[in-house]
C-alpha cells in the first residue's frame, strides 16, 4: 500500500458550516412545504422537493464526515467510504420519484389552473432565497478544498435558482393573474433537476460498480508503470474508487531478468503513481516471471 493519508483534519473544519446549512435548510423545508400547501402553489412544492434533496445531500455530507473518521475494522477493511455513493443512489431515486410526481401534477394544472395565493408564494420564496444565499456563503470556503462540501454547495446553488424561479412565477401571477405560470415554473424546476439527478445516479452507480475513476485511464497507468526500465510486463491491472476522494490501484508487475531489487522497483512505482495520478492506495505485486494462467500482457 502507498503511504496513508489522513483526510480527517480537513473534514473536521468543514463540519460546522455543514451543520449550520443543514439546520437552516431543514427548517425552511418544513416552512416551504406548509407554504406550498396553504397557497396551493405547485411551484413552491416543486422547489420544496428539490430543497428536500438538499437536506438529504447535506445529511449525506455530514454522515460522510463522521464516518470518514472511523478506522477500518475486521469486517469493513476499507472503512465506510462507500456510504457516500449509497446515499447518493438513495437521493437520486427519491428525486426521480418526486420530480415525476411534480410533472404529472403539472399536466393536470395546465388543463384546470387552480387559484394560487401569489403573495404568500412570493414571501415563502424570498425567505427561501435568503436561506439559500446564507447556506452558500457558509459552504463556499470549503467547496474549493473538499469534494464532499462542493457537492453540498452545488445542491444549494441549484436550489437558489429554483427559488428565483418561484419568485418570478409569483410576480407574474400577482400582476397578470396568469396562474398557468405556476405549473410552468414547476415543470422548469423539474426539468432542471432531472439531468443533474441522472448525472448523480450515474456517478454513484459507477463507484458502486467499481468503475475506473474519472481522470484516470488504465492505458495511461499501464504506460507509466512500463516506463520503468526494470518492468517487463503488467497484468491484472485494476483501478476503482471507494468514494469521491479515494482511488485504489492494484497490479501485478513482471520484472525483467536482472538484479533489480523488487522492493526498490515497487516503491519507485508507488511514488510514480502518487505523483502522476494522486493515487495513495496502491497494491503492487512484483513477480520475477509472468503467471502461467494467460493473464500477462504488455
Amino acid at each position: 500500500m502507498g503511504a496513508g493519508h489522513d483526510h480527517g483534519t480537513g473534514e473536521i473544519q468543514h463540519e460546522r458550516p455543514l451543520w449550520w446549512a443543514f439546520g437552516l435548510t431543514a427548517a425552511f423545508l418544513i416552512a416551504e412545504v406548509a407554504g406550498g400547501l396553504i397557497t396551493n402553489s405547485l411551484a413552491l412544492l416543486s422547489d420544496a422537493a428539490h430543497m428536500m434533496t438538499d437536506v438529504i445531500a447535506l445529511a449525506i455530507s455530514l454522515i460522510a464526515v463522521r464516518l470518514s473518521r472511523r478506522p477500518p475494522d475486521a469486517k469493513r477493511t476499507y472503512g465506510y467510504a462507500r456510504m457516500e455513493a449509497i446515499g447518493a443512489m438513495i437521493n437520486s431515486g427519491l428525486l426521480f420519484v418526486v420530480a415525476g410526481y411534480i410533472l404529472w401534477e403539472a399536466i393536470g394544472r395546465f388543463r384546470q389552473p387552480p387559484e394560487v395565493a401569489s403573495m404568500g408564494m412570493l414571501v415563502v420564496a424570498v425567505i427561501g432565497l435568503v436561506i439559500n444565499l446564507i447556506s452558500m456563503q457558509l459552504l463556499k470556503a470549503g467547496s474549493g478544498s473538499s469534494l464532499n462540501v462542493k457537492g453540498a454547495y452545488l445542491e444549494v446553488w441549484s436550489d437558489m435558482l429554483g427559488s428565483i424561479g418561484v419568485i418570478i412565477g409569483a410576480l407574474v401571477i400577482r400582476f397578470t393573474g396568469w396562474t398557468v405560470a405556476d405549473p410552468i415554473i414547476a415543470v422548469l424546476i423539474g426539468l432542471w433537476v432531472l439531468p443533474r439527478t441522472w448525472t448523480l445516479l450515474r456517478q454513484a452507480g459507477h463507484v458502486l460498480m467499481q468503475g475506473v475513476p474519472e481522470g484516470i485511464e488504465l492505458d495511461s497507468v499501464r504506460s507509466l508503470l512500463l516506463q520503468h526500465p526494470a518492468v517487463a510486463q503488467i497484468h491484472d491491472l485494476h483501478a476503482w474508487s471507494l468514494g469521491s476522494r479515494q482511488t485504489v490501484v492494484t497490479a501485478h508487475i513482471v520484472l525483467r531478468e536482472g538484479k533489480d531489487d523488487p522492493e526498490e522497483v515497487r516503491l519507485s512505482l508507488l511514488t510514480a503513481l502518487e505523483d502522476r495520478f494522486n493515487v495513495h492506495d496502491a497494491t503492487l505485486q512484483v513477480e520475477r516471471k509472468a503467471c502461467e494462467d494467460g493473464h500477462a500482457h504488455a
